[in-house]
C-alpha cells in the first residue's frame, strides 16, 4: 500500500515550511539559550490554523485530518523541536480530548480560543510515582456537594503554565471497581482554581522553549459538570488519547531526522579537510547515507498510522500502527542527531551549531508519550506474545 501524502498535504508542508522558517528559525537558537517559552509566537500558529486543524468549523476549527497535524508538526520540528511539541501536545493532549469526549458545552467553551491559539490546555497524567504504570495513578476525586474535590500531584505536564494556559484535563481517581482495581476519570481543572498549583519549571536537557511543570492539588474543588467523558472511562480516554500521540510524537521525530540529514549535508558539503569537502569520504558520506535511510522508513512509518487513523481502522490496528512509528522513529531521531554531531566534528559540540541543540531535544523523544519500551510491549502484545 502506498501511504504518500496528497499534493493538497505537501501544499500544505510549503506553507508551513515558510511559515517556520520566516519566523522561529531565525529565534529558535535565542528561546533556547534563555529557556524562554515563546508565547508570542502562538496566535501567529493559530491565524496559521496549526491548532484547528483537527477541529471542526463550529468551533473555529478547519475541519481537516490528522494526517495534516503531522505534517504540520514534522515541519515545524524540523527547525525546532520545543515549538513541535508545543502544538502536539496543544493539539493532541490539550484539544483532542475535550473534542472527543466533551459535552457541547464543554466544547463551546474551550475549543474557540485553543483552536486560535489565544489559549493552551494540557493533559495531566504522569504522577510522581506513576510513569510507565499510569494505572497506579493516585491523584483522587470525590464528588461532594455537587463539585468534584480533587487532591494529588502531577509531573512533566507541558503547556501547564504558560500565560496563555487556560485548563488541564487530569486523570484521577474517582472510585474503586468491582474487582478492586481503581475506577479512573477525566476531569477539567481551569487555570487559577483555587487549590490548584502550578510549581516552577523544570531544568531540562532539552525542550528548553516548551513549558513543562509540576501540578499540585490541594482540596482543589471544580463544578460536578467538569467531568470529561463517562464516569469511570479516564483509563479508556487517555489509551486512545496516547495513541494518537504517539503518532504524532514520530512526526516530530521525523521532523528532526529531516534537519539532521539537511544540515549534515550542507555541512558535509561546506566543511574542507585534506583539501576537498569532507562528504566525499565514504567514512562520512556513508553515515549521512544512513540518516537517509532513516529518514524515509520513518516518514513511512508515520504516515501510514497516521492514514490508518483518518480512515477510521480498528483502534488495536492503529495502536500497533502507532507504536511501531513512534520506537523506529524516535530512536531514529537519537541515532541522527549522534551522527550529525558525529560529522560535525568539534563544531558538533559547540552550541552555536543547531545539530547540538536537536541533539538535547531528541532524547526526551524515546520517553515523552510512553517509552519505547512501552512500545515495543505493545508491539509484541499485538503479535499475540503474553508479554507482561
Amino acid at each position: 500500500m502506498n501511504f504518500d501524502i496528497s499534493p493538497d498535504h505537501e501544499t500544505f508542508r510549503k506553507v508551513v515550511r515558510g511559515f517556520a522558517e520566516a519566523e522561529i528559525t531565525p529565534h529558535a537558537a535565542r528561546w533556547d539559550q534563555e529557556h524562554h517559552f515563546p508565547v508570542e509566537i502562538m496566535p501567529a500558529l493559530g491565524e496559521l490554523g496549526i491548532f484547528g486543524l483537527t477541529a471542526p468549523e463550529e468551533y473555529g476549527g478547519a475541519g481537516g485530518d490528522f494526517t495534516s497535524l503531522c505534517v504540520a508538526i514534522e515541519e515545524i520540528g524540523r527547525v525546532d523541536q520545543s515549538i513541535g511539541i508545543t502544538i502536539e501536545a496543544a493539539v493532541g493532549l490539550g484539544i483532542n480530548p475535550i473534542l472527543t469526549y466533551g459535552t457541547e458545552e464543554q466544547k463551546q467553551r474551550w475549543l474557540p480560543d485553543l483552536v486560535t491559539g489565544r489559549a493552551l490546555s494540557a493533559f495531566g497524567l504522569t504522577e510522581p510515582g506513576a510513569g510507565s504504570d499510569a494505572g497506579a495513578t493516585a491523584t483522587r476525586a470525590v464528588l461532594d456537594d455537587g463539585e468534584w474535590v480533587i487532591d494529588g500531584s502531577k509531573q512533566f505536564i507541558t503547556n501547564s503554565g504558560t500565560p496563555i494556559t487556560s485548563c488541564v484535563t487530569v486523570t484521577a481517581r474517582t472510585g474503586t471497581l468491582p474487582d478492586g482495581r481503581a475506577e479512573v476519570s477525566t476531569i477539567i481543572v481551569p487555570t487559577g482554581t483555587p487549590g490548584f498549583t502550578v510549581g516552577p519549571a523544570y531544568d531540562k536537557l532539552g525542550w528548553h522553549a516548551s513549558d513543562t511543570h509540576p501540578l499540585t492539588f490541594t482540596g482543589c474543588r471544580v463544578p460536578a459538570d467538569h467531568l470529561l467523558g463517562e464516569l469511570g472511562r479516564g483509563f479508556a480516554q487517555f489509551l486512545a488519547t496516547l495513541d494518537d500521540g504517539r503518532i504524532a510524537i514520530a512526526a516530530l521525530a521525523v521532523g528532526c531526522i529531516q534537519a539532521m540529514l539537511d544540515q549534515s549535508v550542507a555541512y558535509a558539503n561546506d566543511r574542507i579537510a585534506f583539501g576537498v569537502p569532507i562528504g566525499s569520504k565514504q567514512g562520512v558520506a556513508f553515515q549521512i547515507a544512513d540518516i537517509k535511510v532513516m529518514a524515509d522508513a520513518a516518514r513511512q512509518l508515520t504516515y501510514r498510522a497516521a492514514a490508518l487513523r483518518d480512515a477510521g481502522r480498528p483502534h488495536a490496528e492503529i495502536k500497533q500502527a502507532a507504536a511501531v512509528a513512534k520506537v523506529f522513529a524516535t530512536e531514529s531521531a537519537v541515532t541522527a542527531t549522534r551522527i550529525a554531531a558525529q560529522v560535525h566534528g568539534g563544531y558538533g559540540f559547540m552550541e552555536e551549531y543547531p545539530v547540538v541543540r536537536f541533539y538535547r531535544d531528541a532524547k526526551v523523544l524515546e520517553i515523552g508519550e510512553g517509552t519505547s519500551e512501552v512500545q515495543r510491549m505493545l508491539i509484541a502484545r499485538g503479535l499475540g506474545l503474553p508479554v507482561e
